[in-house]
């Protein structure tokens, strides 16, 4: 069986990126989210429960990371941020690796909120961005709990811009209604799936010897 074929998808804050992946998730895609393979690390037991705990001992509790230890560290140390990276980073990526070893399906959507922040990008068949306009972003995260403005422009402020984003991705997904997202979403889907039928159709016709 070929592998998969790779798709990244993220976006600013706000975007709608959980969103547009289970629309994905309809079309029979498999769906790999770094968030979650996050949560999965710091969990009692994971993989990066032991590295970050030789870096900062305090930064665990009863057997887990805890964030907010980590984000203390990181507001006094501005060292603290690579360190954390450079133990978190490979061991997301190697349970990327693994997601994408046991997918069965034709499609695994990646859903990477930093992709082009930490330079992922070349590592999936293509890329596609979730959009939506400032003012539509601005009021779906304020709308959050415990979500204040000046959160929001930190956390914005550390991210690439949106027309950044747009610019760099093979795929723009507008999701500032469901159903423009869904429209999007069949057509990269249609389009992937075309892709490699014609792949598959040109390889075929090579191994006739024809």
């Amino acid at each position: 069986m070929s592998r998969p074929y790779l798709l990244g998808l993220t976006g600013s804050i706000g975007m709608g990126k959980s969103t547009t992946a289970a629309m994905f998730a309809e079309h029979g895609a498999d769906i790999w989210d770094a968030d979650a393979a996050v949560h999965r690390i710091y969990a009692e037991g994971g993989a990066a429960v032991a590295p970050l705990a030789a870096l900062r001992p305090d930064a665990i509790v009863n057997g887990a990371v805890d964030r907010a230890r980590l984000k203390a560290w990181i507001s006094k140390d501005p060292t603290a941020l690579a360190q954390i990276e450079s133990v978190v980073h490979p061991l997301v990526a190697a349970d990327r690796a693994a997601f994408i070893a046991t997918s069965t399906a034709e499609l695994v959507v990646c859903d990477i909120p930093l992709l082009f922040e930490t330079g992922s990008e070349g590592g999936f068949d293509s890329v596609a961005v979730v959009s939506a306009p400032a003012a539509v972003q601005r009021h779906r995260v304020l709308a959050r709990p415990g979500m204040t403005v000046e959160h929001f422009e930190r956390l914005r402020a550390n991210q690439m811009s949106d027309a950044e984003k747009r610019a760099r991705a093979d795929h723009v997904i507008p999701t500032k209604s469901l159903e423009g997202a869904r429209r999007a979403v069949a057509d990269i889907v249609k389009t992937i799936g075309a892709g490699r039928a014609d792949a598959g159709n040109r390889a075929g016709y090579g191994d006739d010897g024809a």
